[in-house]
């Protein structure tokens, strides 16, 4: 395989095996988080032209199984429903144009029921909190067309609290900043209009210097390249309008080179075990660039182009 080629083939082979290959441990290990999961490889088979591949009205009807009366969804059959896991059935049911399922009023009172006094989102109802439950909220009010449930200021004014000397965010105030909460913090505040939060330049220069030799990105500061953060960094540089900042040639070469050329799947690094969300975001990251043969994605919403204006989202 050419180092400057994309195994569409092999990939999309490597994702519908996943979703069916259902006596394996991985398979096992991954039931609390099959949801977000779904959304991975859909939407990277999406991306890839080939979501035509797999059982949508299977994967449909499934994603209804795990919905509670509450208005949340689960990881699985079975599981307590969770924000993180109620935006990836939203986004599942988007790629599917099977909106019409969803009781958007049950969902929005859900989710608001997760925002705390100072504008912050629980996950559940155990009380963690954390800047990713933040953009999954308002991620998903959006989606649904349900903003007015939530207090959108109070959510701004919390993320905007989590802002770091460097320009990054963490996870809470105070937190380390990190190329992950960074997306989550930045998308947050692009869907919720405060993006004024944000200091373009500073927090560019931060992303930017997570390019490595090797032509990657990591997370933090001296951290090895991980494929993900192809994703976590190129969108939050893309929102700013700053992507022109990195060296896309290196980091896409970066990216090919952890293909799998026997089973297909990206892995975090060359040579690695391939994985369904390392196959995601590297592909994501490579349609952010341009990539030639893939669908453009969004850098906010995480999902296909096409997707978010059939949505309206921008309207």
């Amino acid at each position: 395989m050419p180092a400057s080629e994309l195994s569409v083939d092999l990939h999309a082979g490597f994702v519908k095996r996943q979703s069916e290959d259902t006596d394996t441990i991985e398979y096992v290990l991954t039931e609390h988080l099959r949801m977000s999961g779904v959304y991975w490889g859909l939407t990277g088979m999406h991306l890839l032209g080939r979501l035509d591949d797999m059982d949508g009205d299977g994967i449909v009807a499934w994603v209804m199984t795990c919905w509670h009366g509450c208005g949340g969804f689960g990881g699985s059959e079975g599981h307590d429903p969770h924000v993180l896991y109620t935006l990836s059935a939203v986004q599942v049911l988007a790629l599917y144009d099977r909106m019409d399922l969803l009781d958007r009023d049950a969902i929005a009172r859900y989710v608001a029921s997760l925002q705390l006094p100072d504008g912050s989102f629980t996950g559940d109802e155990w009380g963690e909190v954390d800047t990713r439950f933040s953009y999954c909220a308002l991620s998903c009010c959006k989606l649904i067309g349900r903003m007015e449930a939530i207090n959108v200021e109070k959510a701004m004014e919390y993320i905007a609290s989590c802002k770091n000397f460097d320009g990054g965010f963490g996870c809470t105030p105070g937190g380390e900043s990190h190329a992950g909460q960074i997306f989550t913090c930045v998308g947050a505040l692009a869907i919720g209009g405060g993006l004024q939060h944000v200091d373009a330049d500073l927090l560019g220069w931060w992303l930017c210097e997570r390019q490595v030799k090797a032509g990657g990105l990591n997370g933090r500061p001296e951290k090895l390249p991980d494929v993900c953060y192809s994703w976590w960094v190129l969108s939050s540089l893309s929102i700013l309008k700053r992507l022109h900042w990195i060296d896309q040639g290196a980091l896409a070469r970066f990216i090919l080179r952890c293909q799998d050329p026997q089973k297909g799947g990206i892995s975090d690094r060359p040579n690695d075990e391939p994985d369904v969300y390392h196959t995601f975001f590297g592909v994501a990251g490579l349609s952010l660039m341009g990539f030639p043969g893939l669908k453009a994605v969004d850098p906010v919403y995480a999902l296909p182009t096409e997707v978010v204006q059939r949505l309206g989202l921008y309207e």
